[in-house]
Formats: structure tokens, sequence, C-alpha cells
């Protein structure tokens, strides 16, 4: 714990987003940013004791169509803090090897405020406006090594083609990255949906940006606040030693993890595993926002209440990251055809065939249709002139499955 220092803003994730107001990504790409980045500056010098030390890294990742969101642009503002800080930041394109390489070349030392001694710590973030890329297709080894990285073992050990066996003390890897739908479906092993590494991801769904700012210039205010927020966040990085929780917050966490499972649907397999997950991404998460906004490190009531708030808002879109994410080879079409038919009062087959004519034939048009019509998602009236009008059927149970808007 660090002094209480006067801090220049109230709450750092607030402030962020105030700062940020003048621009057009979305509250919520903004807000897990901004949290990313609270994670990333704290380290592997902080933790949770619980059953087992609990670190506050998050593998978060902002997912929307291309272009239209404005991903990258949320990323952006927080890139140079970080520089200016020195933290350790893998590249957006590399090997695996050169990877572990970058988290191997992280290995930091710092005392530990209770016991004097020093323990090492390599901590990395991994900073990719173009996640996929960063991934590879199908790298199933470096899939594997971040879901390993996640836990922030005390020691990783690999294997060198040329070196033998070699060890990194004190893993602490943070990824903040960004993606679209389609680029998932194509980089991701069908088998690691739903477990693995995605069940250790906070996907951040959005379908557009918030707002149109034509003119985004900083104000002179802002650019104040930009520098009251990097004064604040170089407070943050020099916390050391273990967050303690007050009688409040452990009576509420009680209440809530007795209750937290009740009124989930689990009717999607592919978020079974994160589910499994949610008590860890909530007791990192309440690290993250009551360092957001004192120096004490004691974690309070409103900071859980605030992290299941959270939670619980970007959880009711997430499952939208994977849309057209299955076996059958039409699931992808299906998904957006079905997107398209309830965007519209009506449609017809005609402007159906011709919006979708990269993808599909008349053929593969009736397959999907008439899967769609005996899942009771949508109707099919015939009209005189032969192109029959197409609409989704209201309140269909089949249209929440398929999109998972209402969760």
């Amino acid at each position: 714990m660090l002094p209480e220092r006067s801090r220049l803003v109230p709450d750092w994730i607030e402030s962020y987003l105030e700062a940020t107001d003048n621009t057009e990504p979305p509250i919520l790409y903004r807000t897990w940013t901004a949290v990313s980045v609270i994670a990333a500056v704290l380290q592997r010098k902080v933790f949770l004791e619980w059953h087992t030390r609990i670190f506050p890294n998050m593998y978060i990742v902002l997912v929307g169509p291309p272009g239209r969101c404005r991903k990258g642009t949320a990323m952006v503002p927080v890139q140079k803090m970080l520089r200016d800080l020195g933290i350790k930041m893998a590249a957006e394109a590399t090997t695996r090897e050169a990877l572990i390489r970058a988290l191997r070349n992280s290995s930091n030392m710092h005392p530990n405020p209770m016991t004097g001694v020093v323990e090492n710590h390599a901590s990395l973030t991994i900073f990719s406006k173009e996640l996929t890329v960063f991934l590879g297709y199908n790298n199933l080894t470096l899939i594997s090594n971040l879901a390993d990285w996640y836990d922030c073992d005390d020691l990783w050990t690999y294997t060198t083609k040329t070196q033998g066996t070699d060890e990194i003390m004190g893993v602490y890897v943070n990824l903040i990255g960004a993606t679209t739908p389609e680029l998932i479906q194509s980089s991701l092993p069908l088998d690691a949906i739903g477990g693995g590494l995605t069940s250790r991801i906070i996907f951040v769904y959005e379908e557009d940006k918030a707002k149109k700012c034509p003119a985004p210039f900083l104000t002179a205010k802002e650019k104040q606040m930009f520098e009251d927020l990097r004064n604040d966040l170089e407070q943050i990085h020099m916390f050391v030693g273990e967050f303690k929780f007050s009688e409040s917050y452990l009576n509420h966490w009680v209440e809530w993890y007795m209750t937290q499972d009740k009124g989930i649907e689990f009717t999607d397999p592919r978020m079974a595993g994160y589910y499994e997950r949610r008590p860890i991404h909530i007791l990192k998460l309440s690290m993250i926002l009551n360092a957001s906004r004192t120096n004490m490190m004691v974690l309070e009531e409103q900071d859980l209440k605030r992290a299941i708030k959270l939670l619980e808002f970007t959880e009711s879109r997430m499952p939208l990251t994977f849309i057209g994410v299955g076996r059958s080879k039409h699931a992808d079409t299906l998904s957006r055809i079905l997107n398209f038919i309830q965007s519209r009062p009506a449609t017809t087959r005609s402007e159906i065939l011709q919006t979708f004519y990269r993808d599909l034939d008349v053929a593969t048009f009736d397959i999907i249709i008439q899967n769609l019509i005996c899942m009771k998602a949508i109707t099919m009236e015939r009209t005189g002139n032969s192109d029959p009008l197409i609409r989704v059927i209201p309140n269909s149970p089949a249209v929440r499955n398929i999109l998972r808007k209402d969760i």
C-alpha cells in the first residue's frame, strides 16, 4: 500500500472516459481499454490472497464489424501512456518464440513489503489492434501458452530448439486486443471456442461507433486531464503488495457467489467455460476498480458492485462474438442473413440474394431459409409477383438463441 497521496482525478477510469468523450468508440470499448491499462501497470507486484493468489492481469478483446466500431481508435490514447511508464509490451506481429523471448526479457525484481524478500516477476502486456494477426491461423501452441500464462504461475517451463529446457519466474501476461467475429472464426480452431483460451477472455462486443466526431481535437481541458491521468497512473504503477478486503466486500461476495449462476442461460455451450471463470474475472476486476479510485488497496463493497455491474452489462452482448462459429458450413451465412432480415420490417427473396450474392446461390438460399422457417425464426409469405415477403417472427426464441441479443 502506498501513502494516500492526493490523486489529481477522483477515479482514473471515470476520468479517462471523460477525457475521451469527444471520440467515436463506444463507451464500453473505452471502459475496458482503461481497465486493461490499469492491469498493465499493476503488473505482478500486487495480488489478492484467496484460495490461491489472484493477480490483476486480464485478457480483453474488443470485437465488432470491420471499420465501423473504432476498435483501434479506442486503444490508441493509452499506448503512449504505457510506453512513457516503461511498461513492457509485445510486438503486434510476432512468432511464439519471439513472444517467449519478450516475456523472459521483461523479467524484473521488486521487494515484498511484508517479508523484505526480493521477488522476480516477468510482466508483459500484449497490445494488439489486430489480434488475429498476432495469433496467426490455428496456432494451437501459442493459444495453449496464452491459456497457461493467464494463471500467472510462479514458474513456467518451456523447451527451446537449441538450448533444452528454460524457465521464466513469476509470469504475468496482460492482453488487450481487437478483432472481428469473422476473423475469430478463421483464426481460432472450433474446438478452442468455449474453453481453453476463450474462457479466459472478456469479449467486448459492439456493432457501431457511439457517435460521429468530425473534429476530435483535444481541448485545453482535455489535455490537462490527460496529464493528470498520466500522473495518477504513475502512482498506480508504484503499488506493491497484497490487496485486502473489507468485511462488507466479503459479505456481498458470499451473497453474490451463492446466486451468481442463477438466471444465466447455458443454452449456448460456447459460453459454459467462460461462466465457470466468472468469479475469477470479478476478483481481478475488483482489484483494478479499487486501484482506479484509491491508493489504499482495500477492496470495498462498492468495488465489487461496480465490477459485477460492468461485467454483467458486457456479458449481455458477449455471445454475439461467436456469430457464425459452428460446424455447419452455412452457420456464418445463416446468422448474417437472419440479422439482415431482423433489421427491416420485411424483405424479399430477391433482396436477400442481391445482398448476399457473394456468399450463396439459390440452392444454398433455399436451405438456409427452410432451416429458419423450421426453427420458427421467420415466416415467408407468398405474393402475387412470386417474390415472397420474409419477416422475423416477433419474440422468437430461435432468433434470441442465434443472435444472442437477450441472454
